[in-house]
């Protein structure tokens, strides 16, 4: 007999784990189906242990810094166990929190066990075990996320290539680590590694880092990489791979051969929907194997819903949080939410901090507003010069007739915080005027926009 429930959930990330509670806290009779872990890739495999180790990376890089500020310290070291206990701890606080919300909600049930359709309406839930339910539900949820890319390059099936998962459990500082591919999470990983003490180089195959960024934020980040001591190769790939005696042989580009110690493998994620057998209840993917949904998250199935990283567009912790938020609000509040007006933000937390939101000055060109263009460097601005952490760049695309912002980019010292306070106005749709014109604290890193925004006057 099917196990019936009002409500199933797949996947137990950002998005359904507090689903799951609020539906059950609603009174519908809810199942939680996660085949690893509470929490999902946020809080054991990318944010919550990522952000925990670049803070001990930080701490590495300043102690080295002292002299700068007129501090002398002795020799620097790093006790990778030690960096990886503290990572773990604090992985295990809030999972175990997680874990917690979801075993105290009513009309909740929590099941660790791998699901896969059978019907549109209709799931096989496998444990570890090999115990089977068969569980039917009028409303399914799917949020079951991503995982890191397989590389695929002659060799590497031969040699151990981390992940952004593995590579977070080593317990010595690699010797020389070769990072295969230039986005978010290799730059991030790249840089904290070099900051461990690793020598470092990144292979990209792209003609600039952070694709997605205009070329002026992207030359910006290379800038400052490179400035830091870690090698960056553009518009190169990894031919092939192999163990040698001098350590991981790579093959790149035409004529350059790498020897590594350990190479990781940030060049993509794919879509955990492989296993799921969309295919019997006749639930769409795209070429990647991405849940298309629309702008209320249902699927071409109706009572079908994608949320998170399994979705096509942003693949950000708080995007699939307020994905909950939106089934929330339609399904149990009988609201009317929807993805199409939320502003996106987004950031890359390498040092200094890369915080995006709205559009970049290549989007606002493909959109047909007419938009108008302010930068400054971060040396601009007082208090970034006073901290000693100078780098960067603040820009912002205002539209020419509104004169409200559009989107900005601020690479510089809590880079995510300054472009937090522009999303602010955004959600205010306040004129960039008020900024330009407004009284911040002196010296406080926001008196920045102060300049920023003058910027337009000096074009006039």
């Amino acid at each position: 007999m099917a196990e019936k429930y009002d409500v199933a959930i797949i996947g137990a990330g950002q998005g359904g784990g507090p689903l799951s509670s609020a539906f059950g806290n609603a009174g519908k009779k809810t199942i939680l189906i996660e085949r690893a872990h509470v929490g999902g890739t946020c809080v054991n495999e990318g944010c919550t242990p990522t952000k925990t180790m670049i803070a001990s990376g930080r701490v590495a890089y300043l102690a080295r810094r002292a002299s700068d500020y007129g501090v002398q310290t002795g020799s620097v070291s790093v006790d990778m166990v030690a960096v990886r206990k503290r990572k773990r701890d604090i992985v295990e606080q809030w999972r175990s929190g997680s874990e917690k919300g979801v075993a105290e909600t009513p009309n909740l049930t929590m099941l660790m066990a791998e699901a896969r359709f059978t019907g549109p309406k209709s799931l096989l839930a496998t444990e570890v075990d090999g115990t089977k339910h068969e569980i039917e539900a009028e409303t399914i949820i799917i949020n079951v996320g991503e995982r890191p890319s397989d590389p695929n390059i002659t060799g590497s099936d031969s040699v151990e290539i981390l992940t952004s998962t593995t590579i977070m459990e080593l317990d010595v500082v690699p010797e020389h680590l070769v990072v295969i591919g230039g986005g978010y999470i290799g730059l991030e990983f790249g840089q904290l590694f070099h900051r461990l003490g690793s020598k470092v180089t990144i292979v990209h195959r792209g003609r600039q880092l952070l694709g997605r960024e205009d070329p002026d934020v992207s030359e910006e980040m290379l800038k400052i990489l490179r400035d830091d001591g870690i090698e960056i190769l553009l518009e190169t790939d990894v031919s092939s791979i192999n163990n040698s005696d001098a350590g991981i042989e790579l093959r790149v580009g035409e004529v350059v051969t790498l020897h590594a110690s350990h190479v990781l493998a940030a060049a993509g994620r794919t879509p955990n929907t492989d296993s799921l057998n969309l295919e019997a209840a006749g639930i769409e993917t795209d070429d990647r194997g991405q849940i298309p949904s629309n702008d209320r998250l249902e699927t071409n199935v109706p009572g079908v819903f994608a949320i998170g990283d399994v979705r096509p567009g942003p693949k950000f912790t708080h995007i699939s949080y307020d994905d909950y938020r939106i089934l929330q609000a339609n399904l149990i509040d009988g609201g009317k939410r929807s993805v199409s007006d939320r502003i996106v933000p987004y950031v890359v937390y390498t040092d200094p901090q890369l915080g995006r939101v709205g559009m970049s000055e290549k989007e606002a060109e493909k959109s047909g507003k007419k938009f108008r263009v302010a930068s400054i460097p971060m040396s601009s601005v007082a208090r970034a010069t006073e901290t000693a952490e100078p780098r960067g760049i603040m820009k912002v695309v205002v539209d020419a007739d509104t004169e409200q912002i559009l989107g900005a980019a601020v690479l510089g010292v809590e880079g995510g915080e300054l472009m937090s306070m522009l999303q602010i106005a955004m959600w205010g749709k306040l004129p960039f005027t008020t900024l330009r014109d407004g009284v911040f604290a002196h010296p406080a890193l926001s008196e920045g926009f102060n300049s920023l925004f003058f910027a337009f006057q000096d074009e006039e």
